[in-house]
């Protein structure tokens, strides 16, 4: 679990967790796309990050997808800073015996993180920039 303004490296995640006992790995990736609810024409985000607060949630809530799931490994990535388009933003990668389980930790995981981890992300555009709601 890490957050750092360094790229994320999906290769590198799928080895992380990678072992010859999975039968299934899901890999999500947040990518920063051109656009938002709020504006056509964004040119790129950037995410306030508390470090140790949000490693502290995402360890929180990747040990209740362990409790829910029978995962055999995980790893999740957070961007802070600038993040431009087509970056990856969030990676979550995870490993288990069967598919099902797989995607369902994945989706509690990104879905959790969303919700209860605090990032804060700002959508710039060529005339201006906005805190987005929610975030």
């Amino acid at each position: 679990m890490s957050v750092g303004e360094g790229a994320i490296d999906a290769v590198a995640l799928l080895k992380e967790v990678g072992r010859p006992d999975s039968g299934a790995t899901v890999l999500f990736l947040g990518t920063v796309r051109d656009h938002s609810d709020h504006a056509e024409n964004v040119t790129h985000l950037e995410y306030e990050v508390y470090v140790g607060v949000v490693e502290t949630s995402i360890r929180e809530i990747v040990a209740e997808a362990g409790a829910k799931w029978p995962l055999l490994s995980v790893a999740v990535e957070h961007r802070s800073g600038v993040v431009r388009l087509g970056e990856t933003s969030v990676a979550v990668a995870v490993a288990t015996g069967h598919r099902g389980d797989a995607f369902e930790a994945a989706h509690f995981i990104i879905d959790e993180l969303k919700i209860r981890a605090p990032i804060w992300k700002k959508e710039h555009w060529p005339d201006g920039a906005e805190w987005s709601q929610g975030s």
